[in-house]
């Protein structure tokens, strides 16, 4: 991967640690994921008002991807709920690389020489060890978050796919893509009605603004990482996008005041040094 771009992705992770960070924050992460796909499809309903349509072999890939969004987002939200969850979803951020590259070499034939499957194995190994610090995680919580790890290999797979189809057109494609996030405020009125999605409106208009920031970042941070599929390695970008994990560390220790220990800063240099494998 060239540096350039594995500079741009390392980017993508960090902005997608702040948004995960956004979601957390909130109380009601459900309503919060709404206003934040409210966001998301908005800025892509006008984006692809303004560019070429992907090609057409890319379409099944767009709308495939779409979908296995919205069951991401909603597997999110429900890990953000259980304590057990929430300290394995970083195991499910370090399992996707090592499933990325295997989809990839299944689906798209694509190989990777040793030094990338070294920085591959050192972020997920380190990623994981960021998870286990100290935590004892259920048999349940840590088959939850593996079939989320699963989830997010299932898409970036298909839309490493999808995006090389598409004619050059990552920005369209990715738009196109997240318009499928329309379907979460659906989601939310069927579950729920639609006078508490308005009603924090008046009375909390912070977090709705929060969540609509966390919708553009979002946006940006997955853009990215589609842009950099077009030519690079799915397991290589997928890798440098989930060192997002360390940036939440770093996150929590400067803005949060959280206690970090020793181990795992050791944890952060692993999956920094296997970033800087991927690098070269």
């Amino acid at each position: 991967m060239l540096s350039y771009t594995g500079g741009i992705v390392l980017f993508a992770a960090m902005l997608h640690a702040s948004w995960n960070a956004m979601l957390h924050g909130n109380r009601d992460r459900f309503w919060s994921m709404t206003w934040m796909s409210i966001a998301i499809a908005a800025v892509s309903a006008f984006v692809v008002l303004f560019n070429p349509l992907p090609a057409r072999a890319s379409w099944p890939y767009i709308v495939a991807s779409g979908l296995v969004h919205i069951f991401y987002n909603v597997s999110l939200v429900r890990s953000y709920r259980r304590s057990d969850l929430a300290l394995a979803y970083p195991i499910a951020r370090g399992s996707s690389p090592l499933l990325v590259t295997l989809g990839a070499a299944l689906f798209a034939h694509e190989a990777i020489g040793p030094l990338h499957a070294l920085g591959i194995a050192m972020v997920s190994g380190g990623i994981i060890a960021i998870a286990l610090q100290g935590r004892h995680v259920s048999r349940a919580g840590a088959l939850a978050a593996l079939t989320t790890g699963a989830t997010i290999a299932v898409y970036t797979v298909i839309d490493g796919i999808g995006v090389r189809l598409s004619n050059a057109e990552s920005l369209s494609y990715t738009a196109w893509m997240f318009l499928f996030y329309a379907l979460m405020p659906v989601l939310f009125v069927a579950t729920r009605g639609l006078a508490p999605l308005w009603a924090p409106l008046r009375v909390e208009p912070r977090s709705v603004g929060l969540s609509l920031v966390g919708g553009f970042v979002s946006i940006a941070a997955y853009g990215i990482v589609i842009w950099a599929l077009q030519s690079d390695a799915m397991g290589a970008v997928s890798a440098l996008r989930e060192t997002s994990v360390v940036f939440a560390v770093l996150i929590g220790r400067v803005f949060l005041r959280e206690t970090v220990s020793t181990a795992r800063w050791l944890a952060c240099l692993v999956v920094a040094a296997g970033a800087v494998c991927l690098g070269l």
